[in-house]
């Protein structure tokens, strides 16, 4: 626990550092972002980026760029997805969303400028910052692929899981392996523990929405065998693995 909570307060101290200032202008964009990225969740993650980065045998501090990058791009996402032309939400984490808040339009553009910082933190990492943002790039577009699937109701459900849930995992955990300096077999298990846990977690939000497509306990049963297989690709890695072991088995039948 006492990792977790040093983990966060890298990332907050990076995601507030790399935010235009609240004084900053245009005003309302500035507003609109801090209240995009500042309005809760789960920082999952960055956290997965932090902790590659020490299962990879480096530091967590080495993947604090990353760490904001993968957040910004995460919450841009869902600020689109909100949009009224995407879901229509209107609320998300218990606030108004963007939209909602700020109008239809700066929900665009907010969402475009949170993009943006995101790939502004990546080029920033000191170590492997061109494989960085190469992995951030390869996420952006991949889960822009699968919100289209999703918007077209394709009924592909791997697919769609692949890339608008377990992509941005697989970005978070590479990018934090590179920012370490780990080599390609570490980069390689890094990206088997991600692609699995980011499927596992997606059936853990199907159970908490009530809408998974294969049934309750199916999806509990699949959420179980890819945390598994997630775990049994840490196995090789030459840093303290326990950090991602433990948010996997945290994310695992989650209530929230």
């Amino acid at each position: 626990m006492k990792r977790r909570e040093e983990f966060l307060e890298i990332v907050e101290k990076a995601i507030d550092a790399e935010l235009p200032r609240a004084d900053a202008r245009p005003g309302s964009l500035a507003a609109a972002l801090r209240h995009a990225v500042g309005s809760g969740g789960k920082r999952v993650r960055p956290l997965i980026a932090l902790a590659s980065a020490v299962a990879a045998g480096g530091r967590a501090e080495d993947a604090a760029m990353p760490a904001a990058a993968i957040e910004f791009l995460h919450n841009y996402t869902l600020v689109h997805d909100d949009l009224p032309s995407m879901d229509g939400d209107v609320e998300r984490r218990g606030a108004p969303t963007v939209w909602k808040k700020f109008g239809e339009a700066n929900g665009v553009l907010a969402g475009d400028a949170l993009q943006a910082l995101a790939f502004a933190c990546a080029a920033k990492t000191p170590r492997n910052a061109a494989g960085v943002v190469a992995a951030l790039s390869r996420a952006a577009y991949g889960v822009v692929c699968g919100q289209v699937e999703d918007v077209e109701k394709s009924g592909d459900t791997p697919y769609i899981y692949e890339h608008k849930t377990a992509d941005l995992f697989i970005a978070a955990a590479t990018m934090g392996a590179l920012a370490a300096g780990a080599d390609a077999a570490a980069v390689a298990a890094l990206e088997r523990f991600a692609l699995n846990l980011g499927l596992a977690f997606q059936y853990e939000d199907d159970i908490l929405d009530g809408d998974a497509p294969c049934g309750r306990d199916e999806a509990a049963r699949l959420a179980r065998e890819k945390t598994d297989l997630a775990l049994s690709a840490l196995d090789s890695l030459p840093g303290d693995t326990s950090p991602l072991g433990e948010l996997a088995m945290s994310l695992l039948g989650r209530k929230v």
